[in-house]
């Protein structure tokens, strides 16, 4: 009888460490999961953390666009003044006004550039303005382009009126210099 409770008592602690063992094995593997999820949740965070870095980034330059769309615009004027172009007469911004009446001007008529050559050759202040409107138009496409890792903006301005802008400016100022 004795051995009979023995037995039946080893039988029982055998059942219950059964028992646990499964329980912490279960208990483990749910460990383990959460532990997958958290990583997988870090991971998103810090993708999170970098997208709206570069957002805040980019939403820093359109906030400040206007004050650079202004500063462009004050050095455009009096080369417009001096090949007398008129700016575009569409509801976009003062800048691309100014911009698109220069290209279609070129478009419309090439002399346009060789009045620009010539107002940059005997017009020290045309050539000053010229200078400082590419110098910042640069220094603003490289912003955009360290600040916006898919450069998507970056390449619609340097597409787009600044960078044809920059391209004709140039142009003429090499056809200034060379005709000296």
């Amino acid at each position: 009888m004795q051995h009979i409770v023995i037995f039946i008592f080893f039988g029982l602690i055998t059942v219950f460490i059964g028992i646990i063992a499964t329980y912490i094995y279960r208990l483990n593997a749910r460990v383990t999961g959460m532990n997958k999820t958290l990583d997988h949740q870090y991971n998103l965070i810090v993708k999170m953390q970098s997208v709206l870095k570069n957002k805040y980034a980019t939403n820093a330059i359109a906030e400040n666009a206007e004050m650079i769309y202004q500063d462009l615009l004050q050095n455009l004027i009096p080369v417009m003044a001096a090949i007398d172009i008129m700016p575009r007469n569409t509801p976009e911004h003062a800048l691309w006004r100014a911009l698109g009446g220069i290209m279609d001007e070129y478009a419309k008529n090439p002399f346009a550039l060789e009045k620009l050559r010539r107002a940059i050759k005997l017009d020290s202040e045309v050539s000053r303005n010229i200078d400082n409107y590419m110098r910042r138009a640069d220094n603003f496409l490289h912003h955009l382009t360290t600040t916006e890792p898919d450069g998507l903006l970056a390449n619609t301005f340097t597409d787009g009126l600044l960078g044809q802008s920059l391209t004709f400016f140039a142009q003429a100022k090499q056809l200034a210099a060379q005709s000296s």
